[in-house]
């Protein structure tokens, strides 16, 4: 071989180096602004949501001394509905990074997998409900969730693989427009999608029967990481919780809730 030919090789491998180098560095580049963009739009939300103490008290009105009003889950978060109609609740964990609003789109499935609150394109996407549930009358409510390498959206469910972190976290708050839900950790299990080995928990939504509630329950169980010691009966009202599990091809963290009584 030619010293040219060497030389002409050395050059263009260099260039190629250097390609992907500038490639890698504008994708690291773009991936670092869509998360601070991500961040900033859900702060931007939150911001949104009201507390008790954003509303007038009686006190206030000069009238005799009253307690402060109580917001209701539809006051609390009118302003955030208003802003996208989509809206149908906030799901959040004390302890964990998961506080954000879900959304729902009947008529387009996924929707919300790879768009941003404000309806623009989005790779973090927004925690949304399956098309098919109905919030306030579905046995199960299904809400799904990125697991993001940075740890924000539903990344944080994986920790529940550890049962002392499940021990510290056996609480779930997911609040509708309609009033505000409080939710006890029945079972935390991996399993795999699009396989007929996996376990089709997405297809649970409406129970026919106690016998058909009873056996989503039993799987739940069967594939637990460990015994929470909670289960769920006939006429309870359930929240599954999945997002991405990188152990397997497919795979997926689940973590099932029972609404508690108010």
């Amino acid at each position: 071989m030619s010293d040219k030919v060497k030389t002409r090789r050395m050059i263009a491998g260099a260039a190629f180096c250097a390609a992907l180098f500038l490639f890698s560095g504008a994708m690291l580049a773009r991936e670092y602004l869509d998360q601070k963009q991500s961040a900033e739009a859900f702060e931007k939300v939150a911001e949104l949501v009201k507390e008790d103490t954003e509303l007038p008290s009686l006190e206030a009105a000069d009238t005799t001394e009253q307690a402060p009003k109580e917001v209701t889950a539809f006051e609390k978060y009118a302003d955030v509905y208003a802003q996208n109609s989509d809206l149908v609740g906030w799901i959040s964990i004390p302890g964990t990074r998961i506080d954000y609003p879900v959304m729902q789109t009947k008529d387009s499935p996924d929707f919300y997998l790879k768009h941003a609150f404000d309806k623009s394109y989005s790779s973090y996407g927004v925690p949304y409900i399956q098309e098919n549930c109905d919030s306030g009358l579905s046995d199960n409510l299904v809400l799904y969730g990125h697991h993001m390498n940075n740890g924000s959206m539903f990344s944080d469910l994986c920790k529940y693989e550890s049962e002392d972190f499940y021990r510290e976290h056996t609480i779930i708050h997911f609040d509708t427009l309609d009033g505000f839900g409080e939710y006890e950790v029945v079972a935390a299990f991996k399993t795999v999608a699009y396989s007929e080995d996996g376990f089709k928990y997405y297809h649970f939504v409406n129970a026919e029967s106690a016998e058909a509630f009873d056996e989503y329950i039993a799987e739940c169980k069967a594939l637990a990481l460990y015994d929470t010691g909670v289960t769920a009966e006939y006429d309870d009202k359930l929240i599954t919780l999945s997002t991405c599990e990188y152990s397997r091809t497919n795979g997926r963290m689940v973590v099932v809730a029972k609404l508690l009584d108010a």
